[in-house]
């Protein structure tokens, strides 16, 4: 591996049972994964989250830890479970019970990138696949999990807010008629990772930054608000879906003119969402 599988910056107080974490903006690619792609560089991107982690940047300063994936979501999807490998990509694998993401070919090990673009140009071997998920995938949730952990013993509670980016053609199909496009869909599983009052909270925190919201539709969160989130154990996720158009120029993958001014914006939400973890009792960590 050429860097480390995740970068884990912690603040210098520890203020908030909030943990930021962005699974899908990592963008270091190994060369022999774009050698032996039938994809270019740019077209395997188009799975990314790109620059997610720099949107998201100022959570230590606001006293919450921002774990940030290094793994591209090409090379192994942090938000899907290890189990959930393809045997239409993955030598020696018998079919299992049908899951929809593994058979539309995102599975942990994707096969396919935006658009349903193959990625390889023929099946890899189960040892690679076990390889990538050891070097990768495991790390990642590793920290993940004593992040909350640690905000669960500190503080008595975690809230998870699991960062990403949709493409703008995601929301297009909400737009009809008079309705203006969310900018922001925050996904809870319907209730099932965050109790209603933080969520409730978060959004309030969108809006008030001018944001347009809406819930669950079209993401309502895969692994790891599925995984992690336990609102009766006051274990808490909400994702977080960003229309890519905002800052992004999706053509090109590259921030756009508006980059700065979204950063900005979002950077008042993190203060705001960090609050909603800082209660009366809350404890500096060393």
């Amino acid at each position: 591996m050429s860097t480390p599988p995740y970068t884990l910056t912690l603040p210098k107080a520890h203020t908030t049972s909030v943990v930021f974490a962005s699974p899908h903006s990592g963008r270091d690619y190994p060369p022999e994964f774009i050698e032996n792609s039938v994809l270019d560089e740019q077209a395997v991107r188009s799975s990314e989250d790109a620059f997610v982690d720099q949107l998201y940047a100022a959570a230590p300063d606001h006293g919450a830890p921002f774990l940030m994936s290094n793994t591209p979501r090409a090379y192994v999807d942090l938000n899907r479970g290890p189990e959930e490998l393809d045997p239409a990509l993955i030598k020696g694998l018998r079919r299992v019970d049908h899951n929809p993401r593994v058979s539309s070919g995102l599975g942990v090990i994707p096969r396919v990138v935006a658009g349903g673009r193959a990625i390889y140009r023929g099946k890899m071997s189960l040892r690679d696949a076990q390889m990538r998920l050891t070097q990768h995938w495991h790390p990642y949730h590793t920290a993940l999990q004593s992040l909350i952990d640690r905000s669960n013993a500190v503080f008595g509670e975690s809230i998870l807010i699991d960062c990403h980016s949709m493409p703008h053609e995601a929301v297009t199909s909400l737009c009809r008629g008079a309705r203006r496009c969310p900018q922001i869909v925050l996904g809870d599983r319907f209730g099932a990772s965050a109790a209603s009052d933080i969520v409730l909270r978060v959004e309030a925190a969108f809006i008030r930054a001018g944001f347009e919201t809406a819930r669950n539709t079209p993401f309502s969160g895969a692994y790891m608000a599925q995984h992690y989130g336990r609102p009766s154990r006051r274990q808490h996720v909400v994702q977080v879906e960003i229309d890519r158009s905002l800052y992004l120029d999706e053509g090109t993958v590259r921030p756009n003119s508006d980059f700065f001014q979204v950063k900005a914006r979002l950077t008042s939400v993190i203060a705001e969402i960090a609050e909603i973890g800082r209660g009366e009792n809350a404890l500096a960590a060393e």
